[in-house]
């Protein structure tokens, strides 16, 4: 996957759900995208434009789906963040094929951002 020209931009859509194979049937139905398996916690939808994921590897949150940026320094945007105001929700951790963490916005809003693998 290249991340050239993606710093700093909205690079995914993650939503909590209760059932994959049942998000993926009402998705896949509804608006025709297509869908790659990560394990039984995860799998990545794609509309054709833009790609997330349905996990249930984390509990169902209102508010609406997570969104994720993508960033080619995650430590020095985790910093900006900080000195913008922003709460670490979730300090950094890593997944296969990368490194994230969770902030909340003045607004009380929970955003990710994410890193390639160093």
């Amino acid at each position: 996957m290249s991340t050239a020209g993606k710093d700093r931009q909205i690079d995914n859509i993650e939503f909590n759900v209760s059932d994959i194979a049942r998000s993926k049937a009402f998705y896949g139905a509804a608006f025709g995208w297509t869908f790659v398996d990560y394990g039984p916690t995860y799998s990545e939808f794609s509309d054709g434009r833009l790609t997330g994921g349905f996990t249930t590897g984390e509990t169902v949150r209102p508010g609406g789906p997570l969104v994720i940026l993508y960033a080619d320094d995650l430590d020095s945007v985790q910093q900006r963040l900080q000195q913008l105001g922003a709460v670490i929700t979730r300090q950094t951790f890593a997944f296969p094929g990368g490194r994230r963490f969770h902030f909340t916005d003045p607004d009380g809003y929970e955003l990710a951002v994410w890193s390639v693998a160093p």
